[in-house]
């Protein structure tokens, strides 16, 4: 009898939980509307034959509203826009407009390609952005993982994006390689995760991929959330590369969460999470 009363109330509690959750879903829908697969991209260095498109995540109701340009991680060989639409619905309900383009993974393109195709989503999203209710003087580039380490990319190495005024803000959540010039040397790229394609065998790619090198006063503002229980060779980087930003940013700073690498990007499936608050903050400011 209490194993079915137990089983009972398991079942409610979960019906509870999925009546919560399509709730939420329903309300962000209401709030934002999508335009899907948008070609933002006419010429790549990648082996592939077609270009990869873009979402728009924009409000229904106001317009000049701040854009965040959002790259996803995933080894850089994995992942897909249509994974993180709750981020761009979270954000529209919020009134920030939300880019979330595809980019060629490995072993169809490298870290080179992939800079290059966000940077291209960069360009499209200022010329095209005020028709789908955004600011194209208010961008800002947000990535998780491999996604942190583009952004990171693009908004240092002065070879992408020559006009970085365009960026507003970065905001790098656990991102991964800021320093793939020490790691690699440390641990050579082999087939695993296609890194033999993503970084190639030669050094001075490696140096050109790290963001690390590239920190100074045309970096545009910097916000860093790092999980305390992501991988230790993100955490040292993270540090790292605070510490080298000090002298252009000093107010710089990680802030510290107990999580794990992929909870620090689930966690934004909830519209409350204390984060969209935190980085609403630094938007305002840096707008």
């Amino acid at each position: 009898m209490m194993n079915k009363l137990t089983t009972s109330i398991h079942i409610q509690f979960f019906l509870k939980v999925l009546t919560v959750v399509f709730y939420i879903l329903f309300l962000s829908s209401c709030a934002s509307k999508k335009t899907s697969d948008v070609s933002y991209i006419k010429d790549s260095k990648a082996l592939v034959t077609s270009f990869p498109e873009l979402d728009v995540y924009k409000t229904r109701k106001s317009k000049d509203n701040p854009v965040v340009i959002f790259i996803h991680g995933g080894y850089w060989n994995e992942g897909k826009k249509e994974i993180y639409g709750f981020l761009g619905r979270n954000f529209a309900k919020k009134d920030v407009v939300t880019v979330i383009p595809n980019y060629t993974l490995s072993p169809n393109g490298s870290y080179d390609t992939m800079a290059e195709e966000v940077t291209a989503a960069i360009k499209w999203t200022y010329e095209n952005i005020e028709k789908y209710n955004g600011n194209p003087d208010q961008i800002f580039l947000m990535g998780h993982s491999a996604g942190g380490h583009l952004i990171a990319l693009v908004g240092t190495n002065p070879k992408y994006l020559k006009n970085k005024d365009i960026i507003k803000g970065l905001i790098l959540n656990d991102a991964a390689g800021l320093d793939m010039y020490s790691y690699l040397k440390k641990y050579p790229p082999t087939k695993d995760h296609n890194y033999d394609v993503t970084w190639t065998s030669k050094e001075e790619n490696w140096k050109d991929a790290s963001p690390i090198y590239f920190v100074s006063e045309k970096t545009p503002p910097i916000f860093m959330i790092t999980g305390t229980k992501t991988f230790p060779s993100i955490i040292s980087q993270n540090k790292e590369f605070v510490e080298k930003l000090h002298k252009f940013q000093p107010s710089v700073h990680i802030n510290f969460q107990e999580k794990k690498h992929i909870p620090m990007m689930s966690q934004f499936f909830w519209p409350w999470n204390k984060n969209y608050k935190e980085i609403l903050k630094f938007i305002d400011v840096n707008k």
